[in-house]
């Protein structure tokens, strides 16, 4: 007896870590991507900045200030704490001064990903970055695999996002089942004998090569305010890889 209520409190406790989490990527998408596609300045910033990012080049402040014009003269401090903000917690990149005198910042990983041929200089890179950030998340909290389902309803959230046209990638779908899994990001596969025929996601071998599960994990935990072990079931999943993969590493594997 004791034994049962124990499994069923577990049970209950993961299913509310799940939800917990899957809450949590929603509240991210609309808190940072808010801004992007109400300001079409900030957003043209965001596009630059992760155009510099892919080809590995620093960006200036001046730059920066250029492009946002006169209208931010007086905004300075805010408007870079929301560019910071945003490529770290929607993009998952640091943004850091590495010269005082000309104010020159490079950007550089904090997940891992590179992006480096998918991004193309206009403001649809924001919404393709965030949404391959989100379903690789979404997949590691679903069991490291999510169904069309999760996908699709994941979808269906984005559109209730307040949002102009010119943010919109008009066939999500075909970025996400197509543009991704061509890129190695993600794996589209016919779950195992499924009939009528039913289909998941999986990371790609491109994700698990650029990234981790601990790295994914962090990067929820800190757009939460949270520490990555407050996600036990999670922690637990990355923690495994980052030992299985010590140990492969140790054994000349």
């Amino acid at each position: 007896m004791a034994s049962r209520q124990g499994n069923q409190s577990s049970e209950s406790f993961r299913k509310e870590e799940e939800v917990d989490i899957c809450n949590a990527q929603d509240v991210v998408s609309i808190q940072f991507l808010y801004h992007t596609f109400l300001d079409d300045s900030i957003a043209k910033v965001l596009t630059i900045l992760l155009w510099k990012y892919q080809m590995q080049e620093t960006i200036t402040k001046a730059e920066m200030l250029h492009t946002l014009g006169p209208a931010y003269d007086n905004k300075q401090t805010s408007v870079f704490k929301i560019l910071r903000q945003n490529m770290c917690l929607t993009f998952g990149i640091d943004m850091r001064e590495v010269d005082f005198m000309s104010h020159t910042y490079a950007l550089l990983p904090l997940l891992g990903l590179t992006y480096s041929g998918m991004l193309s200089a206009n403001y649809q890179c924001l919404s393709k970055v965030d949404l391959l950030i989100v379903i690789l998340t979404i997949i590691f909290v679903k069991g490291n695999c999510a169904s069309e389902n999760d996908i699709k309803e994941l979808l269906v959230k984005r559109k209730k996002l307040p949002q102009k046209d010119h943010f919109v990638l008009k066939d999500p779908w075909k970025f996400i089942t197509e543009e991704l899994v061509q890129e190695g990001y993600l794996e589209y596969r016919q779950v195992a004998n499924s009939d009528p025929a039913h289909y998941e996601f999986l990371w790609g071998p491109r994700a698990h090569t650029e990234t981790t599960k601990m790295k994914v994990l962090e990067h929820l935990a800190k757009v939460n305010w949270r520490e990555p072990s407050s996600y036990p079931r999670l922690y637990a999943d990355a923690l495994g890889q980052e030992q299985e993969a010590a140990r492969a590493l140790g054994t000349g594997q």
